[in-house]
């Protein structure tokens, strides 16, 4: 819908439909949707289309249309016979009305109302809101199969105070808050009729340690209620691909198997999703080297995670993160401004083609060059 950069749109969409996406991740911005507790979450507030005010912008009904756009593409799945563009949501934000005061071991700075846990109020206003999407969905015709409590709650940017003290050995209160929106959610989705709904625990940034501000994958499982570890078979976790000279230790998703492995029955029996995948810097997330060669060295990490996640038989999904570059998180696979495709496109198309033709992943090394 574009009047400028029409081209680079419809281009973008044959490259995003050549991948043949089985999942779609989408992001509920709670406290962008519902600042005023007097007015319902604004599932259909239009949304500009830019990448952060980078063009072109084609604008589209927030949500709404959002789901309007999967439903029309689910429906094209299901006349061919296959499965596509299953939602997979996930929730975060939390509104300054539905915020707990400060308190606790803020990051420097202090947290926002938005990294803050939930008051009792907030939790009635956080059922609304699923109550809502799930009736938006029966309107539009969308399965939302998959439903995550939410987004990084051992992450001080989403979940803050992580701690009561800033002192060494101060218990995680991130545990506890994210029991209580996992519970909430479970039962808002089990009056629901229209399922089935399946909840993707976790979410969890890829902390292999704690300190003040954050919970390791470790301690995070580890003291979750056995109530909460049984809530579901799927947890999913985030895990990009890093290179010289910021080179990752160990594989976040080997953490997260062993930590369930040590919760029992409910824990050993789980699947893992990587939720949020990709390779940009040499650090992920700060700004990309411009050079063919960094490209390559991120593709070539990238191709090397997914390799061995592919060949773990428990690891269910990995999601790419994202496929238009967001210029806060730069992974995507195509540029911000939808001119340049990065060799990281290739992979994750040399995987499409493969799996089409029932052949196990070839070497990232052509699609990387």
């Amino acid at each position: 819908t574009a009047p400028a950069g029409a081209g680079l749109v419809a281009a973008a969409r044959e490259r995003l439909a050549a991948l043949h996406p089985s999942f779609v991740r989408l992001l509920v911005d709670w406290a962008a949707l519902q600042p005023d507790p007097r007015v319902p979450p604004a599932l259909e507030a239009p949304v500009d289309g830019c990448a952060r005010e980078t063009g072109p912008c084609a604008g589209y009904r927030g949500i709404a249309g959002e789901l309007t756009a999967i439903a029309a593409q689910q429906r094209a799945a299901r006349a061919e016979g296959r499965t596509a563009y299953q939602v997979v949501l996930d929730v975060f934000g939390t509104p300054a009305w539905a915020a707990r005061a400060p308190g606790g071991c803020e990051p420097p700075g202090g947290a926002r109302p938005f990294s803050r846990p939930i008051t009792d109020a907030g939790l009635s206003g956080y059922r609304a809101l699923i109550r809502s999407l799930l009736a938006l969905a029966a309107r539009d015709g969308v399965e939302l199969r998959w439903w995550s409590p939410w987004n990084e709650p051992n992450n001080p940017r989403f979940l803050s105070p992580q701690r009561a003290s800033c002192a060494s050995g101060s218990p995680s209160l991130a545990i506890a808050v994210y029991s209580q929106l996992a519970q909430a959610m479970a039962g808002a989705l089990a009056t629901d009729g229209a399922g089935p709904h399946r909840l993707l625990l976790g979410e969890l940034a890829s902390y292999t340690t704690s300190s003040p501000h954050g919970t390791s994958v470790a301690e995070f499982v580890g003291e979750l209620p056995a109530s909460v570890i049984c809530l579901s078979e799927d947890w999913a976790i985030h895990a990009y691909a890093s290179y010289r000279p910021a080179s990752s230790k160990g594989d976040p998703v080997t953490t997260l198997e062993s930590a369930l492995d040590a919760r029992g029955a409910c824990g050993r029996d789980a699947r893992v999703w990587i939720t949020e995948a990709g390779a940009g810097a040499p650090r992920p997330g700060r700004r990309r080297p411009s050079s063919a060669a960094a490209e390559r060295e991120g593709c070539l990490a990238l191709g090397a995670q997914l390799a061995r996640w592919a060949a773990d038989p428990r690891v269910e999904a990995i999601l790419q993160y994202s496929f238009r570059e967001d210029p806060a998180f730069p992974v995507g696979l195509l540029s911000a401004d939808l001119a340049h495709v990065y060799p990281t496109y290739r992979l994750w198309l040399a995987y499409t083609q493969a799996r089409a033709l029932g052949e196990p992943p070839r070497s990232p090394d052509e699609p990387c060059a």
